[in-house]
């Protein structure tokens, strides 16, 4: 099987210069990144302090503007001969980068042919699995990780007469109810709506949203997430629809704002929304796991993650791949991932930070930083749960989407808006398909 780099069927064979640089010139490494506010910092802090801890290299962080955003300026430039050595990807572009193989550089090949120590089985298994292939090899770096809770605000609940966060589904359906009376214009939202309720929720129940290991095994998956569990999920959401006990956000997380401003007592989305609920949010709050069916053998199971990972791009010298080799072994460092879950909210990516945080007594004051962890170390992965990687997932998820809205609108039953989202999804797959393999 042969593979070409991006979208080769419509762009042709691209061949990229390799870069020289002066034997005694510092050499310069580009890193172009999505993070915006104060993950934006931690960026250009991880950039200087690497940058100060030897003098060979120096890292050049440039923010390109949102995931997608990265993601095309890091395509445009790759065809056009001029990527940057280190490219942030979120976890949904990974089929795209794989299937590119022409364009990048595994990391596991970088990490070895350069001699620097890298095992896999460090990192929390729930991340690698989503960046590995299906024999482990880790083809992209992780960096920052995240996976989706239940936000709750205690306040409302307590106004409510609701004794405790809820568990499962039905205990959600209930509450929101019982909130609306007390919120009228929202009891339960959530964002990232495909994320949570069609990837999360299938890997939190052990179900699969496509064969092949959700497409880790291979590119030609097929969806299969139009199930009656799946349907019993949105039809119950459908019906708290129709008073607004529960009220639909969004694509995307522009929503979250309704859960900080108190107008949604109980909102599904990223654990990384903790630092903007710790610094707007004027009522008591907490973050509990994702509900569940209880009536599902073996629910829950275990997350799966968000984020991004960082690729290396192809063509590269041999200064910029050994500084850049240098700098993951940098970002390994146990206390370095400490001290980025800790101010970023993200997860630390190695068991020796997670199990540094827990005996320091962090949760201890910080609980809420480790309901991601609980969710994603819940219980190995399985093959519905290690993560999924399905091509052209950027498209494919405004097409679920689409499809749910029409759900929750009363334009087509829970069950003809999965049909569709699943037909309509297998029909970009084949496209992708044809277009990535040859």
């Amino acid at each position: 099987m042969a593979y070409r780099g991006f979208g080769a069927a419509a762009a042709g064979v691209v061949t990229l210069a390799f870069a020289a640089s002066p034997a005694s010139a510092v050499t310069e490494i580009q890193w172009w990144h999505a993070m915006t506010g104060p993950n934006n910092d931690v960026v250009v802090k991880l950039a200087n302090d690497f940058n100060a801890s030897q003098s060979d290299y120096k890292i050049v962080p440039t923010f390109k503007g949102s995931y997608a955003d990265t993601l095309n300026a890091g395509i445009a430039a790759f065809r056009a001969g001029n990527a940057p050595g280190i490219m942030q990807v979120f976890e949904v572009g990974t089929a795209t980068m794989m299937s590119a193989k022409g364009a990048i550089k595994p990391v596991f090949e970088l990490m070895k042919e350069q001699g620097e120590k890298f095992d896999p089985q460090s990192y929390l298994p729930a991340i690698t699995g989503y960046y590995s292939t299906s024999k482990g090899d880790m083809l992209s770096f992780p960096f920052n990780s995240s996976s989706m809770v239940m936000w709750v605000n205690l306040d409302a609940l307590k106004q409510a007469g609701v004794a405790e966060p809820p568990k499962t589904w039905p205990e959600v359906f209930a509450d929101a109810k019982k909130l609306h009376a007390t919120h009228p214009t929202c009891g339960f939202s959530s964002s990232w709506i495909t994320w949570g309720l069609i990837e999360q929720f299938s890997a939190w129940h052990n179900v699969p949203i496509g064969t092949k290991a959700n497409g880790l095994d291979g590119f030609d998956t097929v969806l299969e997430f139009n199930t009656p569990l799946e349907t019993k999920l949105l039809e119950n959401l459908v019906e708290l629809q129709k008073d607004k006990s529960y009220d639909y956000s969004g694509r995307t997380n522009t929503g979250e704002g309704r859960f900080t401003s108190g107008e949604c007592p109980l909102y599904m989305t990223s654990s990384a929304f903790y630092p903007n609920v710790k610094a707007n949010a004027k009522f008591a709050y907490t973050a509990v796991p994702m509900p569940y069916f209880p009536d599902v053998a073996g629910a829950p199971q275990n997350s799966i993650i968000g984020g991004a990972s960082l690729w290396v791009m192809a063509g590269k010298s041999a200064d910029e791949y050994k500084g850049i080799a240098k700098f993951f072994t940098f970002l390994s460092d146990t206390d370095r991932q400490v001290y980025l879950h800790e101010v970023s909210g993200y997860l630390p990516i190695t068991k020796a930070a997670y199990e540094k945080t827990k005996e320091s007594g962090f949760y201890d004051k910080n609980p809420i930083l480790e309901v991601p962890l609980k969710e994603l170390t819940n219980k190995p992965p399985t093959e519905n749960s290690r993560g999924l990687r399905f091509g052209s997932m950027v498209q494919m998820r405004d097409v679920w989407s689409e499809e749910i809205e029409a759900a929750l609108a009363g334009k087509k039953s829970a069950k003809d808006a999965l049909d569709a989202a699943v037909s309509r999804g297998n029909q970009m797959l084949r496209q992708f398909e044809r277009t990535a393999v040859k």
